[in-house]
Formats: C-alpha cells, sequence, structure tokens
C-alpha cells in the first residue's frame, strides 16, 4: 500500500510539475505596437516626446552611440569628436555625406532660428571662440545630441552653457542633398568640444 501510495503521489507531482511548465501561446504583438513601445522607451530616455511621425532611425542611432568617448579626431565607437558623430549621423540616418569640421558643415546649412528648429537639423555653438566649434542634431524639445568633452550625450539648449554659446541652427540646403561634393569630406576637423 505504501508503494501504491508513493506512486500516486509521485505521478500527481510530475503531473504538477508540467502543468507549471507548460507555456501559453503568446500572440506575436504587431509592429504598431512595438513601434510605440520604442517610442515611449526613447521619450523617457532621451526627454523628447516623439510623435508618430518622428524619424525612429535618429532615435535608434543616437541611443546607440550613446555613451561614446570623446576623442579629437575620432570617428568610430572607440572615440568620437563632434563633427564625426554628426557626420555618422547624417551618413547612416538620412543617406547624406556630409563635410567633416563643424564650420563646413554650417556652409552647407540654411540658417534657422532656436525657435524654428525641427528634429533632425543642426545646432552650432561658439564655444570660447569667434568661430564655430561645436555642432550637435536637434531632437525636439529644445534638446539635442552631440559628441561633447564627456561624450556622446544628450543635452538641452536650455542649459546655461549651452544657452550661453549657442550660434545658430541649421537645416540642410536642398542643393546638398540631391549631389554633394567629396572634397574636404573625410579629413577630421578642428572643432573644439
Amino acid at each position: 500500500m505504501k508503494k501504491f501510495a508513493l506512486a500516486i503521489a509521485l505521478f500527481m507531482s510530475v503531473l504538477a510539475a508540467q502543468a507549471q511548465t507548460k507555456t501559453v501561446p503568446v500572440q506575436p504583438a504587431d509592429s504598431d505596437d512595438q513601434e510605440s513601445l520604442a517610442k515611449d522607451y526613447l521619450s523617457q530616455i532621451m526627454g523628447v516626446a516623439l510623435s508618430a511621425t518622428s524619424n525612429m532611425k535618429l532615435f535608434n542611432f543616437v541611443h546607440d552611440w550613446i555613451g561614446t568617448p570623446y576623442r579629437f579626431g575620432g570617428s568610430s565607437k572607440k572615440g568620437i569628436d563632434c563633427s564625426a558623430f554628426t557626420k555618422q549621423l547624417y551618413s547612416d540616418v538620412f543617406n547624406l555625406t556630409i563635410r567633416r569640421s563643424s564650420r563646413d558643415i554650417f556652409s552647407m546649412v540654411n540658417p534657422v532660428s532656436k525657435d524654428d528648429l525641427k528634429e533632425g537639423d543642426l545646432v552650432f555653438f561658439k564655444i570660447h571662440s569667434r568661430r564655430i566649434s561645436h555642432v550637435g542634431i536637434y531632437l525636439g524639445n529644445n534638446r539635442f545630441a552631440h559628441a561633447s568633452s564627456r561624450g556622446v550625450a544628450i543635452s538641452s539648449l536650455d542649459d546655461a552653457y549651452y544657452s550661453r554659446y549657442f550660434f545658430k541652427g541649421g537645416r540642410m540646403l536642398e542643393s546638398f542633398k540631391t549631389g554633394l561634393s567629396s572634397d574636404n569630406v573625410d579629413k577630421p576637423g578642428p572643432d573644439n568640444n
């Protein structure tokens, strides 16, 4: 009788274990739900409200590079400067080849006031200089991505430091969107961050 009771107890424990490990088939989430979750996540991280028209490729690119160390003249995840970060972003996100220094990049844009900046526009600074010495990419809500001396980060144009040195915003000229010259495209720029 003890063997029979032991067998029944063993059998019941096996059934209970199987019942606990059975998986319920999960309905695959549709791509709209996944994109919505991604937008919510990136909105929280970056402090920018992403809309239905937001360029997810832009925000994913920035997210992937956040924390990359700063290196003057650098152009890789081992270290990058502001103009190389901007050049890489424009290449990967917008499929545009832009110049390498912040001053040369400024020559490729239509100036835009701070109030008229749109997602993907460029922001230029004159930091301790009479000339443009820093560039970043506008994300919205007065926030921009850039490679600063602390590495790739997201900062606010309202921050006292960046507000003090802000020069102008810029939007890429249509003529550069259609056909860019390769002159001086790969030369490291004299940007000071």
